[in-house]
């Protein structure tokens, strides 16, 4: 009945477009072969799907371009896979509202792109911006280097048109940046990772490009030392639109050089009219605790120094298969985190290497193991390390995952997080959406 109902170019069923849609980027798996996978291009391709799964309990699982690394978007035997990354254009750009009204399957940095035509930008600029989706960074309220300024997806999302479980369009949400009028479901599906509705476009918020940026690059003698020096920039009073922390075992996979200049290596960006005041009281807190510390106004040359961050996952990727952990603790407790973090790999006997957004306190302990086609058959002493830091985060006040969602790999540890109360509400509200349990089953909670 749904070839019926669909055009033909809508549904496969061929072995090689299943396998592919089979896991994402985090390489988890289910068990067996999707059923078949539907290339929506129209919200009607989505609610004809959604009706037909519905009637028929027919588990779904929404996609995007499957840069997940959380195991969001895996799928296996008898699940119907929705494949978004073809509606993918992007709908309205209004330069005086200062908004883009886009399809979930719009890469980000190409909406990026689109607004700086008009002088404006997308705030949310994940790492991966390139080849991740506006729908996806929806779906796991994704974060990014920019955040600590101007926050994480959630912030630049106005409101959405979503199709639920039984085919039901619903709109959320306004045009404007205030708005209270209701419960805020848009905030609600954010963050949602496709468990309750199927995003099939968003108005978002745009903002003016800066101005002025100003870019520091400092290394240090420890990553601790770094993470005190983040510290002294928000006493200082200074919100930077960016503040990343590389250790040194990632820094000498990007390239040896680099580790002999410092065991860690802090970059700092300030944006706006203040940039070059900011980046100077920057500067004169950094200099006194670091081996060295750069300063540029140039973009091309603000972009060398942030290399380092942005090439840091694909050459853990040359090293091996990365576990890619994502928790928050307190800014303060950065320090603290990161040293509790080596211990665990020590102890465990399984390298370790971290990346941190310092300004908000996202860490990213990257796993790194011999190369397996089966997540499942990762050695037991690297989930046992994982187990421990997700107890270090819970520990010190902080979160499982700070921007990268659930999915299923961390899904047995939410409710020690939430706690029997909140996450039998959440179980509620998913029923509320999904009284039979076909979205993204298995997922988030």
């Amino acid at each position: 009945m749904l070839a019926r109902d669909l055009a033909p170019d809508r549904l496969a069923t061929d072995p090689r477009t299943l396998a592919a849609h089979a896991t994402d980027r985090s390489g988890a798996r289910s068990d067996g072969s999707p059923l078949a996978v539907v290339h929506a291009r129209r919200t009607e391709d989505v609610t004809v799907t959604l009706r037909h799964a519905h009637a028929l309990g027919v588990p779904v699982v929404p996609r995007g371009a499957g840069t997940g690394l959380s195991g969001g978007a895996t799928a296996g035997e008898g699940v119907l896979v929705l494949d978004l990354s073809g509606m993918n254009r992007v709908l309205e750009l209004s330069a005086d509202d200062q908004l883009a009204v886009v399809e979930p399957g719009v890469i980000t940095a190409e909406l990026d792109r689109a607004a700086g035509a008009h002088g404006l930008r997308y705030a949310p600029d994940p790492a991966s911006a390139a080849i991740s989706t506006i729908g996806g960074n929806i779906a796991t309220n994704a974060g990014g280097l920019r955040c600590a300024k101007y926050g994480v997806t959630r912030d630049s999302v106005l409101g959405l048109e979503a199709v639920l479980a039984d085919g039901t369009v619903i709109r959320t949400g306004r045009r404007t940046v205030k708005g209270v009028t209701g419960y805020d479901l848009t905030a609600l599906l954010t963050g949602s990772e496709g468990t309750l509705a199927v995003i099939t476009s968003a108005t978002l918020r745009l903002r003016p490009v800066p101005v002025a940026t100003a870019t520091l690059a400092a290394y240090f003698p420890s990553f601790e030392a770094a993470a005190e020096a983040s510290y002294a920039i928000g006493r200082a009073g200074v919100e930077p639109a960016l503040a990343e922390l590389v250790d040194g075992p990632v820094l000498h996979a990007i390239d040896p050089e680099l580790r002999e200049r410092g065991a860690a290596l802090l970059v700092v960006q300030c944006d706006g009219a203040g940039a070059a005041v900011e980046a100077e009281v920057v500067a004169r807190l950094l200099t006194p605790l670091a081996t060295t510390v750069e300063v540029t106004d140039d973009p091309a040359e603000a972009e060398s120094l942030l290399a380092a961050r942005r090439l840091a996952l694909p050459a853990l990727e040359r090293l091996g298969r990365p576990l890619i952990e994502d928790i928050a603790v307190p800014r303060s407790r950065l320090a603290e985190a990161a040293r509790s973090i080596r211990a665990i790999s020590e102890r465990h006997g399984v390298p370790i290497f971290t990346i941190a957004h310092a300004a908000d306190g996202n860490l990213h302990p990257i796993i790194v193991v011999d190369p397996d086609p089966d997540l499942d058959r990762l050695p037991d002493a690297a989930w046992e390390a994982a187990g421990e830091i997700f107890a270090l985060a819970l520990r010190l006040g902080g979160t499982l995952t700070g921007e990268h969602g659930v999915g299923v790999l961390k899904r047995q540890w939410v409710a020690e997080e939430l706690g029997p109360a909140a996450h039998a509400l959440q179980r509620r509200l998913k029923e509320a959406f999904d009284p039979r349990g076909i979205l993204n089953p298995g997922k988030s909670l």
